[in-house]
């Protein structure tokens, strides 16, 4: 494909994210239209980006190749994996915003497939930056030395994409299993034991939502990786990576802790590393650089990657069976958890990391790992 891709986008709430990142890169994508159910939010949408705005699909011209689909599937009460499913019917390649059923997943590789068409889930965090550099350097991390352990957080509404990023790193799930869920009574976090890629893993899984709004949450997503020689964290999902070596001492025949220091043995020196170090970039984005930078490259790799299996005309099947697998393990996660509970954030100004430490406005402060 020498041209522009035309892509329109189905749904304008977190759709609007789509359209956005879509204009970034113009001589690859060419945002043609939106499918929306005529709201005042999407004609507004429509209106900024001199798009049209269409309400079905039979309306989309047919010079269309690609849908983004960012509208609730079943298990959100929606029917993005209807709309997907008509789309790709028409000829129109669909990269569709997760979660997604694994049985409407499957349904919705299967109608590509006869159609001749392209269907890719977007599980949307893994192809953040910070989340890639932590993935990539975690996966570096087991190559090396044996993982001991996994500790992750997460709310529930990015539970999905969490599984999707421990794939990454491990290559799958499997094994995959959930061996206990703890009492959640009262409770903000529900704790998980699980072993995934045979690895221990402890969950913990604010699962509970304010009413009405399933994009407030305490936090998004923390990992950490445990091996022998030290531990890497994904300190939350737009950074900063964080690798914290264990205390290895020198062998000596004193027993010194490390020798070389004033008053130790001649002969011996201190060649310990710092206690922790930033894989990349120690500072993270502001939240609207995030969401207009960090989450608008994302849309852009995960469409390139659209475009790619396109241009290349494989099987829509290939390379698929993760998503497969990770939609699955979400499920039986979504059991195990039960139907979320209700949260009522406490009302108040933004707190900033000044009001909890004003020395960090200093502008001597720093950002070594203590």
């Amino acid at each position: 494909m020498t041209r522009p891709m035309r892509v329109v986008v189905c749904g304008t709430r977190f759709g609007q994210v789509y359209a956005a990142a879509l204009t970034r890169a113009p001589e690859r994508f060419r945002l043609v239209g939106i499918l929306a159910r005529g709201s005042a939010r999407s004609a507004a949408l429509a209106e900024e980006y001199g798009v049209p705005l269409y309400d079905a699909v039979e309306q989309l011209p047919d010079d269309v190749d690609a849908a983004c689909v960012v509208v609730s599937t079943a298990v959100g009460g929606g029917r993005g994996a209807e709309l997907a499913k008509e789309l790709l019917e028409r000829g129109i390649h669909v990269l569709q915003e997760h979660p997604v059923h694994p049985d409407e997943l499957a349904e919705c590789l299967r109608v590509a497939r006869g159609s001749g068409t392209q269907y890719l889930l977007n599980t949307f965090y893994p192809h953040l930056e910070p989340v890639r550099r932590f993935t990539s350097a975690a996966r570096e991390l087991v190559r090396l030395r044996r993982p001991v352990f996994v500790d992750a957080l997460c709310a529930v509404q990015v539970s999905f994409d969490l599984l999707d990023i421990l794939a990454g790193i491990f290559d799958g799930l499997r094994p995959w299993s959930i061996t206990g869920v703890g009492a959640r009574a009262g409770r903000p976090l529900v704790g998980v034991d699980a072993r995934i890629a045979g690895v221990p893993l402890t969950l913990r899984v604010e699962n509970r939502m304010q009413a009405g709004d399933d994009s407030t949450s305490l936090f998004l997503h923390r990992i950490t990786i445990g091996t022998d020689a030290g531990n890497l964290m994904l300190a939350n999902t737009h950074g900063p990576v964080i690798w914290s070596p264990v205390l290895s001492l020198p062998a000596n025949p004193e027993g010194r802790f490390f020798p070389g220091r004033p008053g130790s043995a001649p002969g011996w020196a201190d060649d310990s590393g710092p206690t922790g170090a930033h894989v990349g970039p120690a500072a993270t984005p502001t939240w609207e650089d995030a969401v207009h930078d960090v989450w608008g490259d994302g849309v852009l790799t995960v469409l390139d990657e659209l475009r790619g299996r396109v241009e290349a005309g494989v099987d829509p099947l290939h390379g698929q069976q993760r998503h497969l697998a990770v939609a699955r393990a979400w499920k039986e996660l979504t059991e195990a958890l039960g139907y979320p509970g209700a949260a009522e954030p406490e009302s108040g100004k933004p707190l900033t990391v000044g009001d909890l430490w004003p020395e960090s406005l200093s502008p001597r402060a720093h950002s070594r790992v203590q």
